[in-house]
């Protein structure tokens, strides 16, 4: 089992998604936005992030995340027609360019979830 930190501003993708990796056997941790997530993030095997969102954004989170020594992989999740170019300039493993399938976020979780960090 894993533990995924999933980060989204938008209460029904964390619903939706939570709901998934709950049912594939993970345990999953959620927040509203970057600084509520820098709070919860201990441990987890993958951070599931959406870029836009108030308070701190996906960009500042992963700024503060790696600078903390945090090394768990990070899958961009965004609507934005720039997934690629933005998982790339955080240094993220991947992305998920909503909507996404199920089937594309269950393989983006078992493909980059990895043991505590």
């Amino acid at each position: 089992m894993s533990r995924i930190l999933v980060v989204d501003d938008d209460p029904s993708i964390v619903a939706v998604v939570s709901e998934i990796l709950i049912a594939e056997g993970h345990e999953v941790v959620a927040a509203e936005n970057g600084a509520e997530a820098l709070g919860k993030a201990d441990g987890e095997s993958l951070v599931l992030l959406d870029m836009r969102m108030p308070v701190l954004d996906g960009w500042g989170f992963a700024r503060a995340f790696r600078a903390a020594g945090k090394r768990s992989p990070i899958v961009v999740m965004t609507a934005a027609e720039n997934a690629r170019r933005w998982a790339e300039e955080i240094g993220a493993e991947g992305y998920l360019a909503k909507p996404f399938e199920i089937d594309a976020l269950i393989a983006a979780v078992e493909r980059h979830a990895t043991g505590p960090h």
